[in-house]
């Protein structure tokens, strides 16, 4: 079973990535270059196999929750920032 999630979890991450890879041979309003996918990819597969290492480790199933839970708005708060800088870091470029 944990093979499947983490099976799982890479097969998502890889079909989300190719979203704006196929959107950029359609228009050019969506234009990634090479480190857009890697810093995406990093962000995307690191939360994953976060998320997957807690759940294998971690036992109540509460901590489970907020654990991931945390991980998850870390990583939205993370591209907020990096996709706007509505935080004005120096992160994000500004």
């Amino acid at each position: 079973m944990q093979n499947r999630r983490l099976i799982g979890i890479v097969i998502t991450v890889t079909m989300l990535l190719t979203v704006p890879l196929i959107a950029m041979q359609f228009t050019n309003e969506v234009n990634w270059t090479l480190s857009d996918f890697i810093v995406a990819g990093v962000l995307l597969y690191g939360t994953g196999l976060l998320c997957e290492f807690v759940m294998r480790k971690v036992t109540k199933t509460e901590h489970r929750i907020a654990i991931c839970a945390l991980i998850l708005v870390l990583l939205l708060l993370t591209w907020v920032e990096l996709a706007v800088g509505i935080f004005g870091t120096p992160f994000a470029g500004s």
